[in-house]
Order: C-alpha cells, then sequence, then structure tokens
C-alpha cells in the first residue's frame, strides 16, 4: 500500500515545473510497487531477513529496507521515497543473484 496525503482545495500551493505538490505520490512509485509485487514473496521474506541480518551491523541501507520491506509484506503505508528506494535496492540484489545463477549454470 502506497501511502498518500490528500490536499484540500483551500490548500492549493504554487508549484515549480517538475515539483511534487506535498503528499502527492511520486508517479514513479507505481512501477516500483508493481516491480517488489512481481518478485515471489518467498524471496521477498528471505531478503528482508537478509536486509535485517545487516542491518544489525549498522548497515543504514539495509536497515531502511528492511523495515520498508517489513511494513510492505504486513500491509502497511509505506511513503513513495522509501518504496522507490527498496525497489532500487531490491533490483541490484535480483541482478545479482541473476548473475550469480548465469555463472553457475554457464
Amino acid at each position: 500500500m502506497i501511502e498518500k496525503i490528500e490536499i484540500s482545495d483551500d490548500e492549493k500551493i504554487e508549484l515549480s515545473p517538475g515539483e511534487l505538490a506535498p503528499g502527492e505520490v511520486h508517479p514513479s512509485a507505481f512501477a516500483a510497487h508493481q516491480f517488489i509485487c512481481a518478485i515471489p514473496k518467498t524471496t521477498l521474506m528471505l531478503y528482508q531477513e537478509s536486509l535485517a541480518s545487516v542491518a544489525l551491523s549498522g548497515n543504514r541501507l539495509a536497515d531502511i529496507c528492511s523495515e520498508t520491506l517489513r511494513r510492505l509484506l504486513d500491509g502497511e503505508p509505506v511513503s513513495d521515497r522509501y518504496l522507490l528506494g527498496l525497489a532500487w535496492q531490491l533490483r541490484l540484489l535480483e541482478e545479482e543473484n541473476n548473475d550469480k545463477l548465469s555463472k553457475e549454470i554457464g
């Protein structure tokens, strides 16, 4: 679930071109959510466990991604910026796993 904040008509503000309104979801967040949801749940759970383990050593990226993934798996709201960061990190993990698999097969 992507967290969305509603803004009333009374709160209209001037935006510069390319600027998101407060509470407006980044358009790429929906693609990021689709990407994450396309990864099998068992794999996501494995990633969450691995990230949580690495976070114990003080790795801030792993800490943030682990907690974001936990919230997503539990159906809790996740803001677009956390979702985009998680999708990017999972993409890197997926590429790394695919590279290892290709080397083992080839």
